[in-house]
């Protein structure tokens, strides 16, 4: 599922986040979502999000479990 539109997004859901020093090489990380941080609807680049472990990034990626 698409990660820019925060309606995919869920508190505890699991996502593919790429972080800021990894935009160029699209780096991806995994992790479960402790905080929304964008408060648009959408975002051309993604949702900005926390993860669980402190981690701070753009979704690309909802995983669906």
């Amino acid at each position: 599922m698409d990660g820019k539109n925060r309606s995919n997004i869920k508190i505890g859901g699991h996502v593919m986040v790429v972080q800021k020093h990894h935009q160029r090489s699209g780096e991806l990380t995994e992790g479960l979502v402790s905080k929304i941080l964008t408060n648009s609807k959408n975002h051309p680049h993604g949702i900005k999000v926390m993860l669980v472990d402190g981690i701070v990034g753009r979704v690309q990626e909802v995983i669906e479990d």
